[in-house]
């Protein structure tokens, strides 16, 4: 999902995107774990004793919010699109998207897996308010192929990342820039808002027109973003 961006900026900047565990081509056993020391070891092996840009989008946000006041001597700047945020409210949702995530949960319930990804494709690639397949070609495909490998993972086991970053927002002092789609989730788009008003170095840039993954859905133009806050960094 990043192979645009990083082609875009590599000539400048050493660059990488490594998967989590349970994604992508991971081998992970079920075993209590880190993720916020997964990345600690990826940073480590690249860049050792050294500070580092992280770029993330939705869960990995939050491994990277997790991370940042843990470790604010490895932060050179930070790139949020549209992140989840560990001890963040829980959402309210609009009576549409209730009736979606009902429907998601109820597929999980049974395991029906096609329809655990055709749900999430609607909500993450096409936007939960959007019509059903607005997003078509390569993008959906992309998603398709990395979620259905990500659902059909053994399980990787509990995290032990338990100290909230949302009361900790404040102490983030990188150089950072917020990334949203004003398609995205109603409390993503408010939590993405929030958060760079919050950190004392953010700020925030809407893409209009565009959902949750916005590196797959407008891939030069968040490339294009990711390179001048670099330059500006």
């Amino acid at each position: 999902m990043w192979r645009a961006q990083i082609e875009g900026v590599a000539a400048a900047h050493m660059t990488i995107a490594y998967d989590r565990r349970g994604f992508g081509e991971t081998v992970a056993y079920e075993e209590a774990h880190s993720p916020v020391e997964d990345l600690l070891a990826v940073v480590d092996a690249l860049a050792p004793g050294r500070p580092a840009t992280l770029i993330a989008c939705s869960q990995g946000g939050r491994i990277a919010l997790d991370f940042a006041p843990r470790h604010p001597s490895r932060m050179a700047s930070l790139v949020l699109i549209a992140p989840s945020i560990s001890g963040a409210p829980e959402p309210v949702y609009p009576p549409e998207i209730k009736a979606l995530t009902a429907s998601l949960a109820a597929a999980e319930a049974v395991q029906d897996w096609d329809r655990v990804s055709a749900i999430k494709t609607h909500l993450w690639v096409d936007g939960p308010l959007q019509r059903e397949g607005r997003i078509s070609g390569e993008p959906r495909e992309t998603f398709l192929k990395k979620n259905a490998a990500a659902l059909r993972a053994p399980p990787t086991g509990a995290t032990l990342d338990m100290a909230p970053a949302f009361p900790r927002l404040a102490e983030i002092v990188a150089p950072s820039l917020v990334i949203r789609g004003d398609l995205d989730f109603p409390h993503i788009q408010q939590r993405s808002r929030l958060l760079a008003a919050t950190m004392p170095n953010g700020s925030g840039h809407e893409l209009a027109g565009t959902a949750h993954l916005p590196s797959l859905e407008r891939p030069q133009e968040v490339m294009r973003l990711i390179a001048d806050f670099l330059a500006r960094s």
